[in-house]
């Protein structure tokens, strides 16, 4: 009766220690368990915070690229003239032209001196030939000479500024009406030097027969 007792007590004794260890065993478990997670929870978030600083930091260098590449245009854009002086000296050729067609002022003051002095140099025996030449003949070639100053003017004026793109920053094209009225220019020129070379020779309008 007495063995039976002691033997009962002993093994409830060992089944409650080995339930306490089993509970210690499952508590240390649970513990290293977490201590594991919580190192894996830190990385995550240290790797998530890295990922967004890589974002933000991808960001700012695109921001950064497009803003050197805008720069880097706007420095790239070629310097050059803008036309103005271009357009003004097409102009100018344009009305030296038309001068040497109809005359100016110059010209005709040129005319009216030759006149005078043909008419003071020349005696009033003078043959007929001789008085109309240094009156008259004189007279229209030196208007024929000044109109052919100003149409030789326009046309190295015009072809100037036929030419000056050539010589001006690459990549920047001419206006077309600039062109236009350059072409327009030179044409003038020709056909006011052509007439005045004719006039000054008494090819076009020469001087009457006397005889």
């Amino acid at each position: 009766m007495g063995t039976k007792t002691v033997d009962g007590a002993g093994t409830g004794a060992e089944a409650k220690n080995d339930e306490t260890a089993t509970e210690e065993t499952a508590v240390d478990v649970t513990k290293a368990s977490e201590e594991a997670a919580e190192p894996e929870t830190a990385e995550a978030s240290e790797a998530a915070e890295s990922a967004a600083t890589g974002d933000e930091l991808a960001a700012d260098e695109t921001a950064d690229d497009e803003d050197d590449e805008e720069t880097l245009l706007l420095d790239e854009e070629p310097e050059g003239p803008s036309g103005v002086g271009q357009g003004a000296a097409a102009v100018v050729s344009v009305v030296l032209g038309l001068v040497s067609l109809t005359g100016g002022w110059i010209g005709t003051v040129a005319a009216a001196r030759e006149t005078l002095i043909g008419q003071l140099q020349t005696s009033s025996t003078a043959s007929v030939a001789k008085q109309v030449k240094e009156v008259y003949g004189d007279a229209w070639q030196t208007t024929a000479l000044w109109a052919g100053v100003f149409a030789l003017v326009a046309l190295i004026t015009g072809v100037a500024v036929l030419v000056r793109p050539a010589f001006g920053a690459p990549g920047r094209a001419q206006a077309p009406w600039i062109k236009s009225v350059a072409w327009a220019g030179v044409a003038l020129g020709v056909i006011g030097l052509l007439l005045a070379v004719l006039k000054y020779s008494d090819a076009l309008l020469g001087l009457p027969s006397t005889s």
